[in-house]
């Protein structure tokens, strides 16, 4: 166990959270103990800050946006780590996870 006093903050809360003491929770009423530990569960903790976490997001997104516009698809078939973010391609679930979690393994196929 944590030792009481110690702080969570749950930032994939969104997803189910990462923790077994994990609930949502909101701006307006963001903090719960639990056996002690505070949590800080927020969904959409960036909405706390839309502005600069809208400027964060496109600082870290746009360099791809810019690639993939100029090269088309072939930007991501030439960089594996970018083609690890494509979820559906041609009609087709490309990431094993997604499928999994719709039930729709038939379905995947690996980008290539």
């Amino acid at each position: 166990p944590m030792p009481r006093g110690s702080v969570i903050v749950d930032v994939s809360i969104d997803q189910g959270g990462c923790v077994a003491t994990s609930r949502p929770t909101t701006h307006t009423d963001p903090v719960y103990e639990k056996h002690g530990v505070i949590h800080y569960c927020v969904a959409n903790m960036p909405g706390a800050y839309p502005r600069l976490s809208t400027l964060a997001l496109t600082e870290a997104t746009l360099p791809y946006v810019i690639k993939l516009a100029e090269e088309g698809v072939s930007a991501l078939r030439d960089d594996a780590g970018f083609a690890m973010g494509v979820n559906t391609a041609e009609g087709h679930i490309t990431c094993q996870a997604v499928a999994d979690s719709l039930g729709r393994a038939a379905d995947f196929r690996a980008f290539t």
